[in-house]
């Protein structure tokens, strides 16, 4: 959870520098500083658990399962 939370802050100031020096504005910058890497962040923690459950195979049927003799 520490590596989310870092990347998130790591995020937002990259989404408001961006933003910043796209429009200039600093309302602008913050509210996209603010609303898109929270989004993303609460993504990329899905994005995970996702790659979690798929190299664990459970996205596959049994019967797509090698057998292990």
């Amino acid at each position: 959870m520490t590596k989310t939370l870092t990347f998130g802050v790591v995020h937002m100031t990259v989404a408001f520098t961006v933003a910043y020096l796209m429009t200039g504005s600093v309302v602008v910058g913050g509210a996209i500083a603010l609303v898109e890497p929270a989004v993303n962040t609460v993504a990329y923690f899905f994005h995970e658990k996702t790659w979690d459950w798929v190299r664990a195979g459970r996205h596959r049927p049994e019967s797509a399962l090698p057998v292990v003799a």
